[in-house]
């Protein structure tokens, strides 16, 4: 029988309740050692390795009796031991009692993951050092989202200068083809009618692609403001068979030339809360998606079905269908079918991303359907109809057309100022172009414009700085000012808004706007431009 104060056979005297002090060490141990995750080892006073538990073999790749022994700076990229790092960082360990870092490190099979490190230095009672401990982390996931995030945005912020960039040149040539829409192509000549027909059809095919390579424009940048969350919805009270119809119009053109033939089965007064130019991008885009895939002749229809706070509208073709693979991966950005087409018509592959992301901020959501290839295509977008906010508005009634104004084009671009300066002239309104507010200051002195068109990104003095000057000259309080921009996220309106511009355009100027903000100033609706001063659409 053991005495009551001696320890039993084999055992040492207790410390406390939960063990030797032994026995403590070695529970502890064995928890390093359990844990895989970090990679958890120690160092002499010179940096050699002298302990190891699975974590480290896990993320570094050596097993104990491979390292145990060598210095640790084996881990280090060739860069960072030359520049002596490793010592750097015992140095500050040792002198702080923790460092911590992170960086680029070496695996035993030579690749690179990126670390998180803390050194930890261990003094014994005395003080002196005994050697540091190290945990290391393997962060190179966190690394990645991280690089993808900040890719995503000079990614947004690239769209956004390239569509910026893109406007400049496509703002004459939309001037130039809505100049020749106003003008009667050859009179005046002794040209034959068959010229004149010839004309007037390369203007349709201008005028054609410079609605498709306006709308790539504009789908680059959407992707732009969406992927950065600058998108913001302009909600008002509408009427869904409005909506459908308006977006039946803007893709009229391309189903007629492809006769294809449109049929839509939409009850009226189904009211909703809806950004109406938000929803009809999304159903013209979709229309058009339709009208690529499916071959001429056919049918493409448009069905809508009231649910209890819902409406389900559905976007049928009889094209080439979509494969089951693929229902879901064509919503995502730059992915196109790869079955083929039946239209010439290109794309970037942004038109569906584009659809589900502005359904989605609508609370609503967008699915695809086929039977198969070849069966033709079902595409359903289930919306909220969301009529009890408070924030709702009626969209602006549409002004009459104009008559004769007094207009003032400020723009560096001399091709869209000239452009837009015959335009306007050529709708009956006296004009006076200037290519940098040094000319436009000069004009101002003899000629005060019921308008004012001006272009913000003009070099040495820019619009801001021109609308400044204008508006503490004599006469002047009356006229109202238009930025012009390449532009058009809601912080740029905000931003001209608060500089005291009364609108905001967007390069290229569409012939309804243009005709619509002529119509606003002629009759003083200036109240009526909406928020930021955005003319409102035209229907």
């Amino acid at each position: 029988m053991t005495h009551p104060t001696e320890p039993a056979h084999g055992t040492e005297p207790s410390a406390n309740a939960e063990g030797t002090p032994k026995q403590l060490e070695a529970k502890y141990r064995a928890l390093v050692e359990a844990i895989q995750d970090y990679a958890i080892f120690t160092l002499d006073v010179t940096g050699n390795i002298t302990s190891w538990n699975r974590g480290v073999t896990k993320i570094k790749g050596y097993a104990p009796h491979e390292i145990i022994g060598k210095h640790f700076s084996v881990f280090y990229t060739p860069d960072a031991v030359a520049r002596g790092w490793p010592d750097y960082e015992l140095r500050r360990a040792a002198a702080d009692g923790r460092f911590e870092d992170e960086g680029w490190r070496v695996r035993k099979d030579g690749t690179l993951f990126w670390a998180n490190v803390t050194i930890t230095a261990i003094f014994d009672e005395h003080n002196v050092l005994q050697g540091f401990a190290k945990v290391t982390r393997d962060m190179t996931e966190r690394k990645r989202l991280e690089e993808l995030e900040q890719s995503s945005r000079r990614m947004s912020e690239f769209l956004a200068t390239l569509s910026h960039e893109l406007r400049n040149p496509l703002a004459p040539m939309r001037n130039a083809v809505n100049l020749m829409r106003l003008e009667t192509l050859g009179s005046g000549d002794q040209r034959a009618p068959r010229d004149s027909a010839t004309l007037r059809q390369c203007q349709s095919v201008l005028d054609r692609q410079l609605s498709h390579m306006t709308r790539l424009v504009d789908d680059l940048l959407d992707m732009g403001r969406i992927t950065s969350g600058k998108v913001e919805l302009q909600y008002s009270r509408v009427d869904l068979a409005d909506i459908v119809t308006r977006a039946a119009e803007a893709a009229k053109p391309t189903l007629g030339r492809r006769r294809q033939r449109l049929d839509l089965q939409v009850p009226e007064h189904i009211a909703m809360r809806a950004d109406p130019i938000r929803l009809i991008q999304v159903l013209q885009n979709l229309l058009l998606n339709a009208s690529k895939f499916s071959p001429p002749g056919s049918r493409i229809a448009i069905e809508a079905q009231l649910q209890p706070q819902a409406v389900e509208l559905r976007v049928i073709d009889e094209g080439i269908g979509i494969p089951a693979s693929e229902t879901e991966s064509i919503f995502d950005l730059f992915v196109q079918h790869k079955h083929g087409k039946v239209s010439d018509e290109g794309g970037l592959g942004i038109g569906l991303s584009l659809c589900r992301s502005l359904v989605e901020l609508h609370g609503g959501s967008i699915r695809a359907n086929s039977p198969g290839e070849g069966m033709g295509s079902t595409f359903t977008i289930r919306l909220p109809l969301g009529l009890d906010s408070a924030d709702e508005k009626r969209e602006a009634a549409v002004p009459l057309p104009a008559g004769a104004l007094r207009v003032m084009v400020v723009d560096d671009n001399r091709d869209s100022a000239d452009s837009l300066g015959m335009l306007l002239q050529a709708m009956g309104h006296e004009v006076h172009i200037a290519y940098d507010a040094e000319g436009a200051v000069e004009i101002a002195g003899s000629f005060v414009p019921q308008l004012a068109l001006i272009d913000i990104a003009m070099p040495v003095v820019d619009g801001f700085a021109l609308l400044r000057g204008l508006k503490n000259m004599r006469g002047w309080s009356g006229t109202v000012f238009a930025a012009m921009t390449g532009f058009g996220q809601p912080s740029d309106r905000a931003e001209t808004k608060a500089a005291g511009f009364h609108f905001h355009i967007v390069k290229p100027v569409e012939l309804p706007k243009l005709q619509m903000l002529l119509a606003m100033v002629e009759q003083g609706t200036i109240a009526d431009a909406g928020p930021a001063g955005n003319p409102p659409s035209a229907p």
